[in-house]
């Protein structure tokens, strides 16, 4: 069932981070003070990524806790910037776009399930393999 999880939470990141690669191109202006709505969305498919990897390797709950930071601050950000009008602010540029779009849905959708499965994972009970403390073990008769 791990396993399982694992894949489909690393899947649900692999979209996002290649939506985020696709689309950051367009996106990127020139901002002579600031980063740049190009520059945060490779930053957010780098740690997609990273992520994604981190989880498929260990499994871990600090993993699962990373993959739900990751994929439900993704979710969080796009519907921020869908609804409200955040003015730019210190090296963040203004990014409302009130217009939902394949790419911009797929992402959203990606990253809202990403986020779920890791919540579930992160939360699942493991089970331990326990090692029989050496002076523990039963004496054997000679």
């Amino acid at each position: 069932m791990d396993i399982v999880l694992r894949l489909l939470v690393a899947g649900a990141l692999a979209i996002d981070a290649v939506v985020h690669l696709q689309l950051a191109s367009y996106y990127q202006t020139a901002v002579p003070a600031g980063i740049g709505q190009g520059n945060l969305f490779r930053i957010e498919a780098t740690v997609a990524i990273l992520v994604g990897l981190y989880l498929l390797l260990r499994g871990s709950r600090p993993a699962y806790a990373a993959a739900v930071l990751a994929a439900g601050g993704g979710v969080l950000v796009v519907l921020l910037y869908r609804y409200v009008n955040v003015p730019a602010f210190g090296p963040f540029p203004a990014m409302y776009e009130p217009v939902w779009y394949f790419q911009k849905s797929l992402s959203a959708v990606a990253e809202a399930a990403g986020a779920i499965l890791a919540l579930i994972g992160f939360v699942w009970p493991r089970r331990r393999v326990r090692k029989p403390h050496p002076r523990s073990a039963p004496a054997t008769r000679g």
